[in-house]
């Protein structure tokens, strides 16, 4: 009896294993290997061309990735411009006045269809950008699974309720994360691409006034550049250490509570997550390491393979 079940139990995690697997193989580094064979070189070239002229774009491209994974999947759906018949998420409530970078991937589209027409899409495009700008900044760089397709569709709402705000709390974050199979190291690791890029001050001016976990010091120089009242959209870098160079300064700021937002601090409040942070802060390798395997899991989330969605010729609009 014993030895039936134990056969069963194998083979009930076989099966899991297996449907598992068939489900990620969907897809690979290597998949536009023959119909695209330049494709790295080329998103790789243009990505080199935009962070020459602007590095905050480094970080503004690894956001768009995050913002598109966790509404119906990394699909581009986020890409999507509102028109007459159809709303996008452009002008949910965590985009608005905030994400940007959208003419980078136009751009590296362009040159991607010159060179391999109606074949690679603006999903992968995106994918494999956002690894670009977190290397060409110093961060590390891995093998992106390829072969997602396009969505023909946008979700305002899930845009609204799926990403995290920067005045969320641990278990918030935790909770959002794990909506998306992402679990808590993954969110730590993931809320390290805060060592890049810059925010507005409508964003963490409740933090800096506000909240008590915080370097007073750090506080009063915030506060310079972001008023109680006016100047919303007044920038400050997120690590107050380089918002353009890519490294674990992010979580060192937070054994200094100096980080800028109020959902940055909680990762390290006398939380479940203070000693990965101080992990982090003091082990760069071990964050980057983490960082690439959280960035591929989220980069798996929900993809459309096969021959669901499309391969959009215009990363704006559904053909």
């Amino acid at each position: 009896m014993a030895s039936s079940s134990s056969r069963s139990l194998f083979a009930l995690t076989l099966l899991i294993s297996f449907l598992t697997c068939t489900v990620t193989a969907q897809l690979s580094p290597s998949f536009y290997s023959y119909t695209c064979p330049n494709l790295q070189r080329i998103v790789r070239k243009s990505m080199i061309q935009a962070l020459g002229k602007e590095e905050r774009l480094g970080a503004s491209i690894l956001r768009l990735f995050f913002h598109d994974c966790f509404v119906q999947g990394c699909d581009a759906s986020v890409l999507l411009d509102d028109t007459s018949t159809f709303t996008g998420e452009k002008t949910a409530f965590p985009n608005r006045n905030s994400i940007r970078g959208f003419e980078v991937i136009d751009a590296i589209k362009s040159d991607v269809e010159a060179a391999c027409k109606a074949t690679v899409s603006c999903a992968d495009i995106l994918s494999l950008a956002a690894r670009d700008g977190v290397f060409l900044l110093g961060g590390p760089t891995w093998d992106v699974p390829l072969g997602r397709r396009d969505s023909t569709t946008a979700s305002l709402s899930l845009a609204n309720s799926n990403l995290p705000a920067p005045s969320s709390d641990l278990s918030t974050l935790i909770s959002k994360f794990a909506n998306q199979g992402l679990n808590a190291q993954d969110m730590t690791a993931l809320s390290g691409a805060h060592t890049i890029g810059q925010a507005r001050c409508t964003t963490f001016r409740p933090h800096i006034y506000n909240d008590t976990d915080i370097d007073p010091r750090f506080a009063s120089l915030r506060q310079q550049t972001c008023p109680l009242t006016g100047g919303d959209d007044h920038l400050a870098p997120i690590d107050v250490q380089s918002s353009t160079r890519f490294g674990n300064d992010y979580y060192q700021n937070l054994l200094a509570k100096r980080g800028l937002f109020h959902s940055d601090q909680e990762l390290f409040n006398g939380g479940s997550q203070d000693s990965l942070v101080r992990r982090y802060a003091f082990n760069g390798r071990l964050f980057a390491s983490d960082f690439v395997t959280a960035m591929v899991k989220m980069g798996n989330i929900s993809p459309l393979t096969g021959t669901n969605g499309q391969i959009r010729l215009n990363c704006r609009n559904v053909n």
